[in-house]
Order: C-alpha cells, then structure tokens, then sequence
C-alpha cells in the first residue's frame, strides 16, 4: 500500500526509496497475510486485554519488524483532544506515529540482538526500564533477532520479562523460534507470521505496479509472486529491479532472463516430453532453457514444482484458479492430472528431489541435469515393486525396451509396459520383441552358451549355484545354494543381455526350486553306477577283476568302453586296482553279446 505518512517523500525532489520501505505498511490495516494476528490484536486492545511481551517469528520479508514497529505505534497512539488510548484503528497520523515509523521515537528502542549479544546489553535494559517514558504512553523494547542473545542474556531477561514496570512493553522478533528458550517464550504472546499466499502477493504487487505508474505482462507478476516465496520484501526487491531492467515495463521474458528462470511453458512441455519417455525432446528442452539462461538446478526445481501442481490438482481440482499459475500450467495441469497416476508423479517427485541435490553439486551442472532426465524418462512407466514381483510371479514381465513414457505417444516403437500411464484408463498393447540373438528354450542352452562363450566361471557357476525355479526365453527365477555369489543374478543378467541383444531379467526367486545341473548330473551318475552293480555282467567283470571299481559313467553322444547295459543307455568304465593275469579272462563266461578282442 502506498505510504499515506510521507507525503513529502514522493515529490520528484525527495531521493528515491526503494519500494520494500516506500511501501512498508504503517496501520495494521494495510499488512497482507496476517489477519489472524490482526483480528487477535484488534480484540485484545478494544478489551483492554493488552499483554506485558509479543513473540513474533517467521522467514525473512514477512514482516516481523514492520509489526513491531505498528504494536509500538498503536501502544502508544494518541490525538491530542481526541484519542488517548492504545488502539489499533489509526486512521489518521498521531503524535508519535512518524517518529516510530521511522525508527527515531526515544521511547521506542531498536536494538538488534545479532550485535548486541551479551548479558550488559540486557542490563541496560533491564536499568532504562525502571524510569518512565519521556513523551510517550509506553516505552517499547523492539529487540529483533531474539535468538541471538546469550544464555546469561536471557536468563537475565525473564525477571524484567515476566513482572516488567507498567509503562514497559516488549516486542521480540526472530527466525529461529526453536532457539529461543522456553522460559521466555512462556512469558510472551506468540504470533506466526506465515509466508504470503502467492495469489494474495501477486494481488499485492499489481497494486503497486498500479501506484508507480507502469506496466507489466499478467505472466511476469505470477513469477514475481512465485520467486519471492511469501516474502513480501523479497516480491518488492525483485520488481524494483524488474522495473529497472524493463525501462518500466516488466515483462515475463525479463524476469526469467535477470532470475535466471526457466519458462513456464518450455517447463510443461518438458514434463511431457518426459512423461512420454522422449529423452531427446526432453534433452532438446532443456538445452534450449539453458541457452536462454536458465540454471539447469532451477529447471529442475521449476519441473518438480509442476509434478506437485499436477498431483495437487489431481486431489485438489478447485487449486487451478491460483492467479500464481498461468493459463499453461492451469489449462494442461488439469489434464495431466486427470491422465497421470499417483504412482508416477511420486515417483518422478522422488527423482527429481534427489536429482536437483547432485545437480546443485555437480562440477558441470547442465550434464548432471541431463541424466536426471534420461534417469526420470526411463523411469517415468516402470511398474512399482510389488507390481514388478506380481508380474514375475505371473509370468508377465517383459523385456526392458527404451522408455515409453507415462503418457500415450511415447518412444518411437516403443512398447507400452503394464502398470505405467493413466493408471489402468488407456490400454495396454505389447509389440514383439525385434530378433537381436539367439533364443535359448531352456536353461541348459543357457549353461552352453556360456561355454561357447569362454566364460567357464559363469558355466561353473550355473551349473552349481543355481536351483531353477522358472525359465523362460528373457527371464529367469532361480534360489541361489548357501554361499553363492551375492551378485550372481545381475552377472547373469548383463551378460545374457550382451550375448543375445535383448534384456534379461534375472530374479531371486523365495522358492526353493530344482537341484542344480551338478547335483542332476552327480544323481544320474549315482544311479547308473548303482544300475551297473545290479548287472550280472558287471558282476562277472568284479569276480574276475578283484579291486576293480567304477570311476566314471557316459551318458548320450560319449564314448563307451562297454557296451550298453541296463544303466539308461551309458556304460561304465572301469579301473583295476589289483593283480590280475590275461589267463583269466579265458574263465570269463560269455555274456551272449559278442566276443572281447585280445
């Protein structure tokens, strides 16, 4: 609001302030964003129920000071003949109401705690308010940034604070309310003074751009408002310079230029590119955000802010007349909304939070912000975990191809997944798999292709580590024996996907699952070692053969010392480990199939 108390301040002769003092609220009447605080006030004082202290705390720019300031003045409000009485209607200038304003009234002392920390700057007080006011009603203590005092400071200040002199007010200000001791908190009033609604500021600031007497596009206030955060001597700094960059008219491509923003609208089309899976339109995106100036970390942010606005109006339609938000943001904000699932905007709020941290300490911010972007991309449709584990179980999983984007028209052939997008609302069609290598129908041909490939330690391993659960030409489920390598399955899966072209995947399965190829191979062999004993001719052979013993079965395409006998088609190969002549074979009886060759 303009100030109604210095008139003279806004001839063309008197040297300029900037607007954050020009505009500074004189009444309780013009503060913006605190009516709680005013409409507590306002009773206390029409009632007489006028506290001893007042604790007022919050973030920068919201007004702490000022509101000090305005309780000394409505302390100590009076028009000679008319109003002698604190009050907080002061429609009109009272006798002390400049000099406090402007921080000169000797009964209402400044003091900053920042610089004034020790135990003898609370004694002065605690001396000087023993004597009464010299032409005030009150002597007011305005002490700002409270917190700062010492530990001997406060405890020096709670007698004075709790049983103060009549005539004495205290006025606390901080932004740090958690390091103020409860002992003095207990002993005063406390207001919060919350950060400005958006809307509420950006009302604000089109009031004074309306006062000085220029222009400005409807889009730059909506990103004034935005970049202040609530503050609303933050809002006045950034238009005082804006103004003076825009020769007096404040445009939106100014404002984004001198706070190196990103545009609104470039950061909705990013969000689609990357809802869609579109890396190299999302890359395109950014680089050209970059180009124009944007800090990629503010890009990021600016992206983040959108994914919260659209899960905000999924839950909050009524949200999209904020007069923060522009025609783009309200108008497809509520689209995306309608289209995307929870489960993807929290997931792209999660990586996006974690992204904006290594991009802020990135030694080249711009890459840093570019795999951010790759990474939410790919990530934007992937299935939750309970989603994924529900798709192995069913058998339903497929194959990882370049993303597809959490919105329809994603990734050029790209196939959309289960569980990704509108969240069930646009059906779900798979394409096949292009041929990239060789298809393995079982898990056998997976042991070979790992011979053929020289990689004797993976054949090893699957031979002995792995117990089978389920095979599938792209995905395997094993449970691993005790002592396997912990990394077992990601080794298998990457070099699978090497060899053969296509994404495996590879899961721990909590079954129990098959034996091993080893201990299948190490059974077989049991058995037609036990097959061969029960033969009569294998019997035969260990009569005449004293010490002799079975050291190795054939099985298929092998070699046979023997022929085939009842052992499943194999033959055994024996070892002697006793004395024996050639004369005894002669007592060998014929077995009926055939003769032995000298």
């Amino acid at each position: 609001m303009p100030d109604t108390l210095t008139p003279a301040d806004q001839t063309a002769a008197s040297p300029y302030r900037v607007l954050a003092r020009k505009y500074r609220p004189q009444s309780f009447a013009d503060l913006i964003g605190h009516g709680a605080m005013v409409r507590t006030l306002e009773n206390a004082f029409d009632t007489g129920r006028i506290a001893q202290g007042w604790m007022l705390t919050g973030v920068r720019g919201v007004g702490k000071t000022t509101t000090a300031r305005i309780l000394a003045r409505a302390l100590n409000y009076e028009i000679p003949g008319e109003i002698d009485r604190p009050t907080v209607h002061m429609d009109r200038e009272g006798t002390h109401c400049r000099a406090i304003m402007e921080g000169r009234h000797v009964d209402v002392i400044e003091m900053d705690a920042a610089s004034h920390t020790g135990v003898d700057d609370v004694r002065d007080i605690i001396e000087a308010a023993r004597y009464k006011p010299v032409s005030a009603r009150y002597k007011v203590y305005i002490i700002d940034e409270v917190h700062m005092l010492s530990t001997q400071a406060f405890n020096a200040l709670l007698k004075t604070l709790e049983e103060p002199p009549e005539h004495v007010k205290f006025v606390f200000a901080t932004t740090e309310i958690r390091k103020v001791p409860i002992t003095v908190l207990s002993r005063c009033q406390r207001f919060d003074l919350r950060r400005v609604p958006t809307g509420e500021l950006a009302a604000h600031i089109e009031r004074i751009i309306a006062s000085e007497k220029v222009t400005a596009d409807p889009e730059a206030v909506a990103l004034i408002a935005r970049a202040a955060e609530g503050s609303v001597r933050d809002s006045l700094t950034i238009l005082d310079q804006a103004i003076a960059h825009g020769g007096g008219h404040v445009s939106a491509d100014a404002v984004r230029s001198m706070l190196g923003l990103a545009d609104r609208v470039r950061v909705v089309d990013l969000f689609e590119a990357v809802m869609k899976g579109d890396v190299a339109g999302a890359l395109a995106i950014l680089a050209d955000q970059y180009d124009t100036g944007a800090d990629p970390a503010a890009v990021l942010s600016d992206l983040a802010a959108f994914v919260h606005l659209v899960t905000r109006l999924k839950h909050l339609p009524e949200g999209a007349t904020d007069l923060s938000l522009t025609e783009a943001e309200r108008t497809r904000g509520r689209d995306f909304a309608e289209k995307l699932s929870v489960r993807i905007l929290s997931r792209a709020w999660q990586l996006l939070l974690k992204g904006i941290q290594e991009v802020q300490t990135a030694p080249r911010p711009l890459p840093a912000a570019e795999m951010v972007l790759v990474r939410l991309a790919y990530a934007s449709d992937l299935p939750t975990p309970d989603e994924a584990l529900r798709m192995l179980r069913d058998g339903s999983f497929p194959g990882m191809n370049p993303p597809t984007g959490g919105l329809p028209g994603g990734g050029d052939g790209a196939r959309a997944r289960a569980g990704g997008g509108f969240a069930g609302a646009v059906a779900r069609r798979a394409e096949p798999e292009a041929e990239a290598g060789p298809r393995l129908d079982s898990f056998e041909a997976v042991v070979a292709l790992a011979e053929s490939n020289r990689d004797i330690g993976l054949k090893f391993a699957l031979e002995r580590h792995v117990r089978l659960v389920r095979f599938e030409d792209g995905r395997i489920e094993f449970s691993p024996v005790e002592g396997a390598n912990p990394g077992l399955a990601g080794e298998i899966g990457r070099k699978l996907t090497g060899w053969t072209g296509r994404r495996w995947i590879v899961a721990i399965s909590r079954e129990e699952g098959r034996p091993t190829l080893a201990e299948t191979r190490e059974a077989r062999r049991r058995e037609a070692v036990d097959d061969a004993l029960a033969d009569p001719v294998v019997a035969a052979i260990f009569r005449l053969f004293p010490g002799a013993e079975i050291v190795d079965v054939k099985f298929g395409d092998e070699p046979e010392p023997l022929p085939a006998g009842p052992a499943q088609g194999g033959g055994a190969t024996f070892e002697d480990t006793g004395d024996w002549t050639e004369g005894l074979i002669d007592e060998m009886p014929d077995p009926g199939f055939g003769d032995f060759d000298d």
